[in-house]
């Protein structure tokens, strides 16, 4: 006879990621799960409450939005870092999976995370994969075909003027990059770099420190502009 299969245990901030909330306002909703019927803990770690995962995530599926207090980052802070589920929220749609559901079946369509956290511990390590909402607002405004969404279209943020004669070593980001290849928004740029479009910038010239943004020298950059254009010219 097979033993039952353990279940997944998360502990408040693995929970806190997944559902775009606090790790302050997982435990609020447990200290207050008499009245919300929020699940019991299931074991510990260390000083660390742990929840059945599968079970957290069937409560919390239940409960519309508004119920469970979430917070959603006002869309006038661009630089604001929203997860996955957030994300799914910000842009409008009714499932909050919904941006997971693009990477895992449509590679290439949603933009790359500006921000990659690792989470976790060393036994049971996680991701937490985040987009600033000028890159979530420039996706939108970009993006093919149309979806279910509750929220009016806002226009994208036109780039920057990056000139091209300047230092060719110069490290550049993602928004500098997009402006010097012609592309009309930091999504569409993320976009193509993901459906493997730009080849000379799939390997990064280097990494930021915080948060691990990639940059590329100017001189890569402008590189791979000539190519894109080329290929134009022979299309």
């Amino acid at each position: 006879m097979t033993s039952p299969r353990k279940p997944r245990l998360a502990d408040a901030a693995e929970i806190a990621a997944e559902q775009g909330l606090t790790s302050a306002r997982i435990t609020r909703l447990y200290q207050t799960r008499e009245e919300n019927g929020f699940p019991e803990v299931a074991g510990m770690r260390r000083r660390a409450r742990l929840w059945d995962h599968a079970e957290v995530t069937r409560w919390f599926s239940t409960r519309p939005l508004a119920r469970i207090g979430e917070h959603t980052p006002s869309p006038l802070d661009p630089d604001e870092l929203l997860n996955a589920s957030a994300a799914s929220r910000f842009l409008g749609y009714k499932n909050v999976n919904q941006v997971s559901t693009y990477l895992r079946e449509n590679p290439g369509y949603f933009p790359d995370p500006d921000v990659v956290e690792e989470m976790g511990t060393a036994e049971r390590p996680y991701r937490k994969s985040l987009w600033r909402v000028q890159t979530l607002l420039d996706w939108k405004a970009s993006r093919p075909g149309s979806g279910r969404h509750l929220g009016s279209e806002r226009t994208a943020a036109a780039l920057p003027a990056v000139p091209v004669d300047g230092d060719p070593d110069e490290l550049l980001g993602a928004t500098q990059a997009a402006a010097l290849l012609g592309y009309k928004s930091v999504g569409s740029f993320s976009s193509s770099l993901a459906q493997g479009n730009l080849p000379l910038l799939q390997t990064p010239d280097a990494l930021t420190e915080r948060g691990g943004r990639r940059r590329w020298t100017r001189r890569r950059i402008l590189e791979q502009a000539q190519k894109r254009k080329q290929r134009k010219h022979r299309g």
